[in-house]
């Protein structure tokens, strides 16, 4: 099954026009110094988990086909105040006939709420998962074959925990690249996990002969702003818990934010492995512009991944972070909460993931309390020009979009960074 658009082409040169327009009309003090939209303003990208999955095939496009459903109008409403220009939203399931895709455009961007005006994405796109794609093997070695421990990604059913990009710019669908199929044995170093009583491979060589290091999918997908491309590169690696003592979930979700690592470089001989869904090898091209953007599932200092996967991207020579993004809500709920947000050595304020366990932390308990997992990422040559997670105090009229467990919309929030590269003309 190959990548899916959305169907409404004859208005983009109509909505286009107006989803620039729209730009200056926010409700939310993230747009503060911002541009109304013209190509030669910064150029705002965004990421948000938003929990739009379900947990049954085609219950997320029955629901998005009529407006009204109280999360996604939250949801909605988050992207309406934020304003971005181009948006990956994890955890949205995948249907082949794009219904979910363009049922949340039409019936919920494009609706208003909460006093946020209408926000319009004339390019869509969505890409089949891993989730949920039955690999005939007993992955999790629970002694029986099926079920979603033993699919590619873990998913009740195909598709489940997709993503999907919404933009207003347009999309060079010719040149997208996926990578669902690439294995996990081809990537060179690959940390495959190791059964630490016998000291031999977790998986047989029948089961690395088809494991797919994505557990749902890595894309890069080409926006063209202006005259030029930027390299939109997508991805949700597993979170690195819910295994066993050979930390299986935590190796796959170290080498999947890797391989966006590699795919940049520096230089063509790191991502010189690295083959696509087409057969085409190599990474990304040298010299060119990117924005790496997804829940990555890892904290840089704090959490249950292997120390130093966030730190691939963090401190690759190629990425921009001289900007975090960062909020005033994520501080005040680190010391509202306590528990294990006590412990941790990252800022609160770059928290991006509201994981409240209500219980004592690890390793006496519960969960590893709030964290940054989702992240921004913009190349060198794009200058930073205001970053921001979209977490409000408690005495903000906007907290109640983001709330407190159980969430109104998601227990992740939406980051977002402008950028710009001069002007975009």
């Amino acid at each position: 099954m190959g990548p899916r658009i959305g169907s409404n082409r004859r208005w983009v040169a109509l909505v286009a026009g107006l989803a620039m327009l729209t730009g200056a009309a926010l409700a939310s003090p993230a747009d503060a110094g911002r541009g109304g939209g013209d190509q030669r303003e910064p150029v705002r990208f965004a990421t948000f988990n938003a929990s739009l999955n379900r947990f049954s095939a085609g219950a997320l496009a029955t629901e998005l086909s009529a407006p009204g459903s109280a999360q996604p109008d939250v949801i909605a409403e988050i992207i309406q105040r934020t304003r971005p220009e181009v948006v990956l939203i994890n955890e949205f399931d995948y249907d082949a006939d794009d219904v979910a895709l363009d049922g949340f455009q039409q019936n919920y961007l494009s609706v208003p709420h909460g006093g946020a005006d209408p926000i319009e994405y004339p390019y869509r796109y969505a890409a089949p998962s891993n989730t949920g794609v039955q690999s005939g093997r007993d992955l999790d070695k629970d002694g029986a074959i099926g079920g979603p421990g033993d699919a590619f990604g873990f998913g009740f059913f195909e598709g489940q925990f997709a993503f999907a990009v919404y933009s207003m710019h347009p999309i060079d669908t010719a040149g997208v690249r996926t990578f669902q199929n690439f294995l996990w044995k081809d990537m060179p170093g690959a940390l495959l996990p190791v059964d630490p009583d016998t000291g031999e491979s977790f998986y047989d060589d029948g089961d690395l002969e088809i494991f797919r290091l994505s557990s749902k999918n890595h894309v890069d997908v080409p926006i063209e702003i202006g005259n030029k491309t930027v390299h939109f590169l997508v991805s949700h690696p597993t979170p690195p818990v819910f295994d066993g003592p050979e930390d299986r979930n935590g190796t796959r979700n170290h080498d999947e934010i890797r391989f966006w690592a590699d795919y940049v470089g520096p230089g063509a001989s790191q991502g010189s492995y690295i083959y696509d869904d087409n057969g085409n090898y190599g990474g990304l091209k040298p010299g060119s512009m990117f924005v790496i953007a997804g829940d990555q599932n890892s904290d840089p200092n704090d959490g249950d991944s292997i120390p130093g996967s966030a730190q691939l991207l963090l401190d690759n020579p190629r990425v921009n972070t001289k900007v975090t993004p960062s909020s005033l809500g994520g501080t005040e709920q680190s010391a509202l909460q306590g528990n294990a947000n006590t412990l941790h050595l990252s800022d609160p304020a770059f928290d991006t993931a509201d994981f409240f366990d209500g219980f004592p932390p690890a390793p006496f308990g519960g969960a590893p309390g709030n964290l940054r997992a989702d992240y921004v990422l913009p190349s060198k040559q794009l200058r930073i020009n205001d970053a921001g997670v979209f977490w409000p105090e408690e005495s903000d009229p906007l907290f109640g979009l983001v709330g407190t467990f159980p969430f109104p919309s998601s227990d992740h929030r939406l980051v977002w960074v402008d950028v710009s590269h001069g002007g975009f003309e």
